[in-house]
């Protein structure tokens, strides 16, 4: 085991073995892995080095960093403060100026291709990106020279996913996400506002253990984190389904904890682990603290999820009362309807299909047995007999003349007398 690997460090942090197998366990279940995966972790975390990062702060108000610092998750924490060898950041830096700019080249000479991009806030490219500069230079052009040297670049907070609340409507930085200045390679997205550092730990404990980065949806979000409805994880969703709402903030329904979805929660659409992961110690997370769900790991959730009190708009603009939910459910039914109708009218088709296959196979038998009767009694199969015509009279019998030479005409006899005659 080496001195200046990652156990190291978390052992000179105080952690004992026990703690470390926890670690590794909850790291598992972070990743939506099963707990024998920890064992593998555990051996990969052990046997791997620190990482250098690189930290690199665009439009942002620093709440992500105030995450990062104020973690207060001893395990956690060990492998993001020491585990981690943060090499540059501007907040955390004893220099300022020129010397931290020099401190970030120096940074990636020392390891090239070597080091965890991290981009924390929006990247604005208005104005040929002037509304925010990194020692004279736009923010763009910076992030754009430090993940292009990394070994992959993870984008921390709601602003770095898609540019937050720098991008929305009426701001003239035309700010977005990394994804804009370095593109979808490498690249792990982690929205919130502000972060989970669970999250952060995940994706670099799954790269130290695969050596590749984690499955992502199209989003490049972590499915592990992402991949699941807030609401299907919520405390509150069974009285979601028995109906039960807050109405109005501090009434009995909110001191009772129930369902806030009608005072704007927006749980049912927005995909993250916050019930699973929460902060704080995972003691508690928004919602469970008596406040709704604001959206923010959803894409261009500062225009598409407000007003963070109200419910998000039907989508039928006749009917803006109507939910998503309910509208969801409507098309659900109408879609099972027709279905229904469908398969009805396959039914009735096959059964129709049936009938006149057993009338054509019924003929066939018929005109297969009349066959063989005709071939066994042909004159039965035609019919009746004619009957038999009359026999024809006998010629008359002629007497030649020999006198005349004319031909004399006997009267055939008829058996009369003579003297009749």
């Amino acid at each position: 085991m080496q001195d200046d690997g990652l156990y190291a460090a978390m052992v000179r942090r105080g952690m004992t073995r026990r703690s470390f197998l926890r670690f590794s366990a909850a790291m598992a279940a972070a990743l939506a892995l099963p707990l024998t995966y920890a064992p593998r972790i555990a051996e990969a975390v052990s046997s791997a080095r620190r990482i250098p990062v690189i930290w690199v702060r665009g439009q942002t108000c620093g709440g992500n960093t105030e995450a990062f610092l104020r973690s207060s998750d001893p395990t956690t924490a060990a492998l993001l403060l020491d585990v981690l060898s943060v090499e540059y950041h501007e907040s955390l830096l004893a220099v300022a100026g020129a010397d931290a700019d020099l401190a970030r080249t120096n940074a990636m000479s020392l390891y090239p291709n070597g080091y965890l991009a991290v981009i924390e806030g929006a990247i604005p490219t208005g104005a040929g990106g002037a509304y925010c500069l990194v020692g004279g230079r736009p923010v763009a052009d910076v992030a754009r020279e430090v993940c292009d040297g990394a070994l992959a670049t993870i984008a921390v907070g709601s602003c770095a996913f898609d540019g937050g609340a720098p991008a929305a409507s009426g701001n003239p930085t035309d700010a977005g996400g990394v994804h804009r200045v370095i593109g979808n390679g490498r690249l792990v997205t982690l929205p919130g506002c502000p972060l989970n550092t669970v999250n952060l730990a995940a994706v670099i404990v799954h790269y130290l253990t695969f050596n590749e980065l984690p499955p992502v949806d199209l989003a490049n979000r972590p499915l592990a984190a992402y991949g699941n409805l807030i609401h299907n994880q919520c405390e509150r969703r069974p009285h979601f389904e028995f109906g039960e709402f807050a109405l109005e903030w501090g009434d009995e329904g909110a001191q009772k904890g129930w369902c806030l979805y009608k005072l704007g929660c927006k749980g049912p659409e927005t995909m993250a682990n916050c019930p699973a992961a929460r902060y704080g110690e995972k003691t508690s997370w928004n919602v469970r603290s008596g406040h709704g769900c604001i959206g923010c790991t959803t894409p261009s959730f500062w225009n598409a999820m407000g007003p963070a009190y109200k419910r998000i708009p039907g989508p039928i603009p006749f009917f803006p009362a109507l939910s998503t939910d309910t509208a969801g459910q409507l098309m659900v039914g109408v879609v099972g309807a027709a279905a229904g109708g469908h398969a009805l009218g396959m039914g009735l088709r096959m059964k129709r299909r049936r009938m006149i296959t057993a009338r054509e196979a019924k003929a066939a038998v018929a005109s297969e047995a009349t066959v063989a009767v005709v071939e066994a009694e042909p004159a039965a199969a035609i019919g009746p007999a004619p009957a038999q015509p009359l026999e024809a009279p006998a010629p008359p019998v002629v007497i030649p003349e020999p006198e005349t030479g004319e031909p004399e005409t006997a009267e055939p006899e008829t058996g009369a007398p003579p003297e009749e005659r």
